[in-house]
This record gives C-alpha cells, structure tokens and sequence, in this order.
C-alpha cells in the first residue's frame, strides 16, 4: 500500500451536508452526525498520507433549502471535495424515505469512478443507509470498507418500544426499522472496520447484532475543535451574558454554580436535576444552578416534545421556589457557551450532564477544556469521557441522592476539585482533539490495508468485447424462455444489431444453460451469468472469469452452511449435479422452512456471511456475500466499461431481484412471480403486460434501447 496516495471515499447520505455553516438542528437528520463528518475530512486532508478524499451525499433541488445542496461538486479544501449524487426524486427527503433509491445512489458512484479512472483505497460509511450503499460499492470494487453506525436502529427500536401507546407496527410504518436494521447487519458482514465512540457502543449496542464482531470493532472518540475553550484566567472579567442575562434571575452571580447545558429533550432528564437541586438545603445554599435548555421564543408556538419539557422545568422551578438561585435564559450564542464554562469554572463549579442516555456527550469535552469539573451519567460515552479523564463523579441519573451526594463532593472538596480540572484539561488533549483521533484512525486503517492486498476488478479491464456499446442480459427460464415465436423474434433483433451484446443470468449451472438454450436454437450468448450469479463465462468457447471466482471467494465457508443446512427443516439438498464450488442449493417446503429473514438469522448465529436467495416458492440458493445477478452484472459494466445505463435487463421472480434494482433499463415479464410485485414502487422498473420474450421486446421499445436511450419518468420520481 503507498502510505503516500489514500483516495478515501465517505459516504453521509441523508440530511443537509455542506462544509461550513452546518445546519445543525434544522431537523431530525442535520446533526451531529455531518457535523463529526465534515471535522473529521478536514482532519484527515491534513495528513501527506492522504492524496484525496470525496464525501458523497445526495444532491437535493429544492426552493425550501440552500441552492448549494443543489451543487454537483463543492470544495471542502485542495484535498477534499463533497460530491453530490442524484437520487430519486430531486427535492428533500428525509431519511426514512431514502431506502427505495439506495441501490440507484450506489450505481451512480460507481459510474463517477469509472469516468474519474480511480478506485478508493477505502470506503468509510457513516449511519445505515450509507452502511448499505457502501457494502455494496466495496464488495464490487473490492475495497474494504469502515462503518460507523453513530446510531443503530435496534436500540431504537428497543427505546421506542418502552413508550406507552408504541407499537411494532406503528415503528415500522414510521422509522422503516426493519429496513434500516437489516441495511446494518449488512454493513458489519461487509465491514473491516467498525468505529465506535465508546466501550459501551461495542459491549451493549452492537453486541445486539447478528453479525456482532469485537475483533473486528475499535472505539476511537469523535475528535472535538477545542480551540474556543479554555480555562479561565485570574483577569477575567465577568462575561457580558453573565451579567446582563444571567443576572435578571440570580441575585449572588459570585456564588458557585451548577451547569447543564442541553436540548429542552425528555432524555436529558432536567426534571430530575432540579428536584435534585429543589429538594436539597445544602445545595441550595452552596451553588446556584443555570439551565441552558436551548433557544425557544414562545412555548406555545414550538414542538410538542421540547414544550412538554420547558412546561415541566417551569412548574418544578416555580414548586420549589427557585427564584435567585436558578437562571434559565430564553437565548444564547455560540460565545455565551464558551464565556459560560470558563465564569463557572472561575467560580469553583461543577458541571452536569444527567440525561437517561448519552451516546457521547460533547458538552463533557467542552467543559473539560474549560477546566471544569463534573458530574455526569453513568451511560455510553460519559464512562469513557470521565474514566479517560479522572475529571469527576458518575451518576445514577434517576437517583436524585445520587446527585446531590456527588455534586456536594465536589463543591466541598476543593483540593479534589483542583485535582479533576487539571485531569480534565490533560485527558481532554490526550483523547479527543482532532490530532489524536486522527493518529488513532490512520493507525488502524493501515492496519487493514497492510493486512491483505486489495486486488481492484477495474484492473482487469484490458479487453473489450467487440463493438459492444450496450447489452441485453436476461433470465433464462420464464423470461427468455416460454415462447417460442417471440424467442425467435427476439434473437433476430440481437442478430440485427452488432453493437448489442447478448447475456443471460440464470440459477441453472453453466451446462444446463447450454441444453436448454440449445433446445429452443437460442445462439450462446457473449455473457453467461450461472448459477444466481457465482459463475461467468464469455462466448461460444464458454471461457470462466476467474478473475470473478476469487472476487466473490471473500467469506465463503460452504461446508459450514451445508452442517447448518442439515439441522433444519423444511428443506432438502439439491442434487450434486446443481451443486458449485460457490453455490449451495436446497429444495424447499414453504409450509416447514424457515422464511428467508428468518434463515438468515439462522446463519448469522453461526457468523455465517452468506447471500441467501429464494425464489418460486420452492427454491432455496446460498451464495458469497459478493454474488448475486445484480453484483456480477455491476462487475462486467465495470470490466467492460459499458455503463449501467445501456444495459437493460429482464427477469420474473425472486432471483432476479438485484440485477433488476438500481440504474440499470429494467424489464419485468408479464408472467411475473408474487415476490418481485414489490419492484413495482422502484424507481426505475417496467412490468410489461406481455409474457415471456415479448415482454422483453415490449422493454426493449419503452427504453428506445435500439436507439437513443430515453429513460421514462414515474410519478414517483417528483
């Protein structure tokens, strides 16, 4: 690996992404998550190593947002750039909605490093959708892939269940969760790497997963601008924010104060704070308390969840009558915040965080900076933050004692105060600057790349199959085949047209493939696509991509899926003749054999990494975690450098799926199986009401594909 040329492709799909000005908090999906992206490029394009990196998100035109979201390309700096793919439909998504044209947002990148000739050293994927795409991009390129999932829909899941009135249903119809859960379990099968936050992301939350790997999991917390936070000096002068705000609701400012810092959200558990504070003399009388609980002008006019909050933090100040002692100012700027830590600091205080949970916790590393003690929960990232930084006491966050015991500690013990600031401002600078997050994130990524060598499939590209500029690949059985008239009337076409090639993609075994062609006198084709994927072969001469056969080897452990396939009812091995190196395949019982989610949960058990394919309601193909139709078909676009766009393919049931999703001309027969119904709401997939090999003519007139291609829109395009 040259340490010297490190094209790093990121991926952060959903939200509002730009390089400046982040729109943090404009909704649910423009958050912290862009925020760590965008800081760690800049990060990164500092370092010689790095010869390029492209952060691609979806392009967006919408008159409700930026016009720069509408951008192809913007520069973040010479190194890096973020490039913006369309996707669906042009104006603003938000996450949730995005699953259907995934598989479009993954050809499209693949279409913009053909064109740019240059293959990623490496794929780092941010959130589910982008873990999606990206397990899919890096099992194509064989590349390896990182994966941060920042948060995972299982857990999710599990919070929303507790609610009252919250339904699995009601989450599915609302989060997609099942969508996104199966999207992750995907990315940590694909994953080399995968980054987490905190010790407690990868013993509690991961560990939830079928594809759970600790070997394979490294906790490196988010790197954080510290530049804006410092201790305070001897000659600071009481900040403006201080006396002009804080003054209107405290009467001694000079005294000790207690500061929480957070959103006006059910989970950073204000109440209990200010019962803590409300029910205890002592603290009343040693400290005031401010809670900045974010901007808000009228509580009437803003969000349920946010209003209920303020509503509550009210009524317990005005129950326990904290009027002097207890601010809690309607506006604040960035430089408040800043000003704020270093006049608390000053002043002997603590620092609280008391949320339920904290995947993180950025505050904490804000105070820290600041030379500020604290108290915070025992939860996700907090026991990182004040185990790294001996800076402060953890809490149970719905123990009010608790918190009254640990803050008075603190408040009382000054040499042991003395002692957590300066912990604090040394463990701050030693986990979770930029610097060391970076040093920490090129160690372990060239740990991956040393490790094995990375052989790119865009390095086979040495021969072209002649005048081809775009080509016809279809099912075999009840596509192609059914017949006979329209077979003949399809294959006089192809013959008519030298600059059309002419594949198949079948389940059956290449010699199988050959008889039953042979039988309906359909020539062999230039492509042949065997056994759901795992085999390629070219021309007459039927010459194998061996180059293909160890692509897809990555994984593959057949004889353990046949051990596991043994103890399970329902289905019946195949015989041997149905059999390939890396193909297994069974008979199957629909009314004993497990459903397909629920096979798969079954190898994942057993950390099997397998593409699990059913169709016609009797058969059952296991493959690598790189084959199917649609990967071999993405392999050969990229090996013969014809695009997505000028191949159109055509298929009817369950193992054509993936070759028919995406940016290819789709084709679905009229005599179509029930499983593939649920193509009909993709972006990009015809259902022809003509049967077998008309059905493909009738797909080949739509898309114009004799001509000059034309793309029909669907009314869910927008």
């Amino acid at each position: 690996m040259n340490s010297q040329n490190l094209y790093i492709l990121m991926l952060s799909i959903h939200g509002l992404v730009r390089s400046e000005n982040i729109e943090l908090g404009r909704d649910a999906d423009t958050g912290g998550q862009i925020k760590y992206v965008i800081e760690l490029i800049k990060a990164l394009s500092q370092k010689d190593d790095i010869a390029m990196i492209e952060l691609f998100t979806r392009k967006i035109i919408d008159t409700e947002v930026d016009p720069i979201y509408a951008e192809d390309i913007e520069k973040i700096n010479e190194m890096a750039s973020i490039i913006r793919i369309p996707c669906g439909p042009k104006k603003y998504l938000k996450k949730e909605k995005l699953w259907p044209y995934l598989d479009e947002f993954s050809d499209r990148i693949i279409q913009y490093l053909i064109k740019i000739k240059r293959v990623p050293s490496l794929i780092h994927a941010h959130y589910a959708d982008a873990g999606y795409v990206g397990a899919r991009i890096a099992a194509i390129l064989n590349v390896p892939l990182i994966f941060t999932g920042h948060s995972l829909g299982r857990i999710k899941k599990e919070r929303l269940l507790l609610k009252k009135g919250t339904t699995e249903k009601s989450i599915e119809s609302k989060y997609n969760i099942s969508t996104r859960i199966e999207a992750e379990e995907q990315a940590l099968a694909s994953a080399e790497l995968v980054i987490a936050s905190t010790r407690q992301e990868v013993n509690d939350q991961y560990a939830r997963y079928e594809f759970y790997n600790p070997k394979r999991m490294v906790v490196i917390p988010p790197g954080v601008d510290i530049s804006n936070f410092k201790p305070p000096h001897k000659t600071d002068k009481t900040p403006h924010y201080v006396s002009e705000e804080l003054s209107r609701f405290i009467k001694k400012l000079r005294k000790p104060t207690i500061l929480a810092i957070s959103r006006a959200d059910e989970r950073k558990n204000i109440k209990t704070l200010i019962k803590a504070y409300g029910e205890s003399e002592l603290l009343r009388e040693k400290a005031n308390l401010v809670l900045i609980a974010g901007d808000r002008e009228d509580i009437k006019k803003i969000e349920k969840g946010p209003a209920k909050v303020l509503k509550e933090m009210l009524y317990l100040i005005d129950k326990y009558d904290l009027y002097g002692i207890c601010a809690y100012p309607k506006k604040h700027k960035n430089e408040d915040i800043y000003m704020l830590y270093r006049h608390v600091a000053k002043l002997k205080g603590v620092f609280i965080n008391p949320a339920l949970t904290e995947p993180f916790g950025l505050t904490l590393i804000e105070a820290a900076a600041s030379g500020l003690p604290m108290v915070a929960t025992n939860d996700g990232g907090p026991h990182d933050i004040i185990k790294n930084c001996k800076n402060g006491f953890l809490i149970n966050p719905l123990d009010s004692k608790d918190i009254e015991e640990k803050i008075l500690k603190l408040l009382d013990d000054k040499k042991y105060w003395q002692k957590c600031a300066k912990n604090g401002l040394k463990g701050v600078y030693k986990y979770y600057t930029w610097e060391s997050h970076v040093a920490s994130y090129m160690k372990n990524i060239y740990k991956i790349l040393n490790r094995k060598k990375y052989t790119s499939i865009f390095k086979t590209n040495t021969h072209k199959l002649p005048y081809v500029n775009r080509l016809l690949i279809t099912d075999i059985d009840n596509t192609l085949l059914g017949d006979k008239e329209s077979v003949q009337k399809l294959i006089d076409i192809i013959n008519n047209h030298k600059f059309i090639g002419f594949g198949v993609a079948s389940g059956r075994t290449i010699k199988s493939i050959v008889n039953i062609l042979k039988q309906w006198k359909v020539p062999i084709p230039d492509i042949s696509i065997s056994s759901v994927g795992a085999e390629i072969y070219y021309g007459k001469k039927l010459v194998r991509d061996k180059s293909w056969d160890k692509h897809i080897s990555y994984r593959w452990y057949p004889s353990k899926i046949k051990e596991i396939m043994e103890t399970i009812k329902g289905v019946r091995q195949q015989p041997e003749s149905t059999q390939r190196p890396h193909k297994v395949s069974y008979y199957m019982n629909p009314k004993l054999a497990p459903t397909k989610e629920e096979l798969l949960k079954i190898l994942r058990g057993y950390k099997v990494y397998a593409n699990v394919i059913y169709s016609h309601d009797k058969y059952i193909d296991i493959l690598p975690i790189r084959a199917s139709k649609g990967y071999a078909i993405r392999y050969i676009s990229i090996k013969w450098g014809i695009p997505l766009e000028r191949i159109l393919v055509a298929g009817d049931s369950g193992n054509d799926i993936e070759m028919l999703q995406g940016n290819t001309l789709a084709v679905v027969v009229g005599n179509y199986s029930k499983e593939v119904e649920h193509l009909m709401q993709e972006h990009r997939v015809y259902f022809s009401k003509e049967k077998y090999a008309k059905g493909i003519i009738d797909g080949i007139n739509l898309y114009n594909f004799l001509d000059e291609i034309k793309i029909p829109i669907k009314s869910n395009e927008g």
